[in-house]
């Protein structure tokens, strides 16, 4: 049977609510199904560390056993850490999870449409999903971009992720009339690597800037989200032609063993890890940490601008 309540609230997460404090929303796909463990564990504690280094207070979602936990005590995200058969849920199947008892990570629109609900405003994440790479005749597209145009969350990430097209999934931003902003630099980032060859639609340099944005957007009453590109920290950043070498490879291996749908995601991700021998997940794991000290920064912003 559905609980009344919608979701539950860590212990921590409701006496940040109930005090007043800026909160930051991270998903929890990336733990489950985007790094292997124990990687996925140390990575997912030490991003909420770097939140509460910054004044602010982190709220991993999750479903599980149909519950929508805002917030994950420590035993429930190592739980999670280890777990084998966890759903990848987004704005389709959340709902069918809670329903039915299940077990999920949530995706980024999943996260989204979690945070809106909880009245958390900023979520930092690793990238965004978007418009796959032969999209005109797969028509394989995220529930991301139209959570984005819909749901008033502001999303901290490294770009969509590399190996999408870049290109479109802009594109597709733009006619849902997304604000896509760069932070500290004048061309959208690719995920492992801090450039894309994509100029920045608009760029803003500090969190104080970004907030009162985003105040700007609430006051004239333009809803939907907002996406913020922070490029990957440059001591971390892997070159971007060596980069596409190896999705170039990876989508091949992909096609020829008819991976589809859900699965093609976390696929390419094992992939690109082996390919590039590890150094894609020591990217990965920095642009998200580095994600993390940003959207708390914006979070704490946004709640001193009232």
């Amino acid at each position: 049977m559905v609980p009344a309540s919608p979701f539950g609230l860590s212990d921590e997460v409701a006496a940040a609510i109930e005090d007043g404090q800026p909160l930051v929303a991270l998903e929890s796909t990336i733990v489950t199904h985007g790094m292997p463990y124990p990687q996925n564990l140390a990575m997912a504690r030490r991003v909420e560390a770097i939140i509460r280094e910054e004044g602010a207070v982190p709220a991993t979602i999750a479903v599980l056993d149909g519950r929508l936990r805002v917030g994950l005590e420590a035993s429930e995200l190592e739980g999670l850490a280890t777990a084998r058969d966890a759903m990848k849920l987004s704005r389709a199947d959340l709902a069918y999870a809670v329903a039915f008892g299940r077990t999920g990570a949530t995706t980024v629109a999943a996260t989204m449409i979690a945070a809106a609900l909880a009245g958390i405003h900023v979520f930092a994440t690793g990238g965004i999903g978007g418009v796959h790479r032969g999209a005109e005749t797969s028509f394989d597209i995220s529930a991301d971009l139209e959570e984005l145009a819909r749901t008033p969350v502001l999303v901290v990430c490294a770009g969509a992720k590399a190996i999408l097209d870049l290109k479109k999934t802009y594109e597709v931003l733009e006619t849902k009339g997304v604000p896509v902003v760069c932070h500290g630099a004048d061309e959208l980032p690719a995920f492992w690597s801090r450039g894309s060859g994509i100029p920045a639609p608009l760029r803003l340099d500090s969190p104080e800037a970004i907030a009162a944005f985003q105040a700007a957007r609430q006051s004239l009453g333009i809803g939907g989200g907002m996406l913020i590109a922070n490029p990957v920290p440059e001591a971390d950043a892997l070159p971007q032609a060596t980069v596409d070498g190896w999705i170039d490879a990876a989508l091949a291996d992909a096609e020829a063993r008819g991976v589809v749908g859900k699965e093609v995601t976390p696929f390419l991700l094992r992939r690109m890890f082996e390919l590039s021998d590890g150094r894609s997940l020591t990217a990965n794991i920095a642009l998200v940490e580095n994600n993390a000290r940003l959207a708390a920064r914006i979070a704490v912003a946004m709640r001193a601008g009232g």
